[in-house]
């Protein structure tokens, strides 16, 4: 079961909009197939400092993923949960103006790019390959 917390209060956002949107992301990925996660939509603030905590970058970025690892002594089978991901409405907020996107296709957009994330995607070493397949689904998911 996929889940969406709205843990932030500068702006109203109804999160159960991106609840279809997420089935199919999840549907469409082969990697994410009947698994789930859970997305915190959270301020620059908190954003911020995820970001310094994780990456050791100062500053408020758009979308961060967490992938879950099971625990080294584990002898459970591959958890069906992938991790979580943290959206920074502000940043969302912000990068749709200038994109000349809706509010809500900035949203879909950060969930998909955190999915493929949490599914082992990676554009900082994959030679486009996570960047092709995230175009690729917008296409298919018409954002």
């Amino acid at each position: 079961m996929h889940e969406i917390i709205n843990n932030q209060r500068k702006i109203t956002i109804d999160v159960k909009i991106f609840d279809d949107f997420l089935e199919n992301c999840f549907e469409l990925i082969e990697e994410a197939e009947n698994r789930s996660a859970a997305i915190a939509l959270i301020s620059d603030r908190k954003m911020r400092e995820l970001n310094k905590q994780f990456r050791g970058k100062n500053y408020a970025t758009d979308v961060l993923s967490f992938p879950f690892e099971e625990p080294s002594d584990s002898t459970a089978n591959q958890s069906d949960f992938l991790g979580d991901i943290a959206i920074s409405v502000e940043t969302a907020t912000r990068q749709a103006i200038e994109n000349d996107l809706s509010f809500e296709t900035e949203i879909k957009q950060l969930i998909l790019h955190g999915i493929l994330h949490l599914s082992g995607y990676d554009h900082e070493t994959d030679y486009g390959e996570m960047n092709a397949r995230e175009l690729e689904l917008r296409d298919i998911l018409q954002i």
